[in-house]
């Protein structure tokens, strides 16, 4: 029989928003692999990630295996190749010796997210693997439930930012119609909070992190820190509106 590699969305960090889907097929797998980030010696750092916190609260611990990812790995391309080399490895054996492996990523498994790249590996070096996935509550989801803040009405277009990439794609992304959401951008705060404060975007903005978790942050854009935020920070832009009712539908 194929192995099976199936990618679960446990969302941004509530366990009571991972699907009922999403927990079946955790729990029936053969085993869950979490990723966790790489120490300075390339090694497991020890940290528990969202997704294994997540994760832990509907799969016993003798069922997850912690691989480690270069997650934190930007500036070391060789370095950051050899730890996804490893790490596909490494699921492959599991896929060997197990049949049916999940993989739990924070958020959905298409968007951003680590599964897309082992996916990759994983068809290179298990052909034949049958790869699903199971989508996941996102981070702007949650912020939009948690915030009160609308993300689409009528045919408002809806564009989502990793500001990874830079502040002027937040920017130029400002400048055009319909609600932003930015992801990421936790280490640019000052450059996001001058991006929204130049295109006029910042009232109603509401920014938040950690979402569900004890340490939940959740403000308005206003006040955004100059400081650096916790990295996985999200920003909801919302549209601009007249206040009508209906008159996008």
């Amino acid at each position: 029989m194929s192995s099976r590699l199936i990618g679960v969305g446990v969302g941004p960090g509530d366990p009571e928003l991972v699907t009922v889907k999403g927990v079946r097929e955790l729990q029936e797998a053969d085993v869950v692999v979490v990723p966790v980030m790489a120490a300075s010696d390339g090694k497991d750092g020890g940290e528990r990630g969202r997704a294994e916190a997540t994760v832990l609260h509907y799969v016993d611990t003798a069922n997850v295996v912690r691989v480690v990812f270069a997650l934190n790995e930007r500036s070391d391309r060789g370095r950051r190749e050899a730890a996804w080399d490893a790490a596909g490895a490494r699921v492959a054996e599991l896929l060997g010796s197990h049949g049916s492996v999940a993989f739990a990523t924070i958020g959905d498994p298409n968007v951003y997210s680590t599964f897309t790249y082992l996916a990759q590996t994983i068809g290179d070096l298990v052909p034949g693997t049958v790869v699903e996935t199971v989508p996941g509550i996102t981070a702007m989801q949650d912020l939009a439930a948690r915030s009160g803040a609308v993300l689409t009405e009528g045919t408002e277009p809806l564009t989502l930012v990793p500001v990874t990439a830079g502040s002027a794609v937040l920017k130029d992304a400002l400048e055009g119609p319909g609600t932003v959401v930015a992801y990421k951008f936790g280490r640019l705060a000052h450059e996001v909070a001058t991006a929204l404060r130049e295109t006029g975007r910042t009232e109603g903005a509401v920014w938040g992190s950690a979402l569900g978790l004890d340490e939940e942050s959740i403000r308005p854009a206003a006040e955004l820190a100059d400081g650096p935020l916790p990295y996985l920070s999200t920003l909801i832009a919302p549209a601009r509106r007249d206040g009508g009712r209906g008159g996008k539908l």
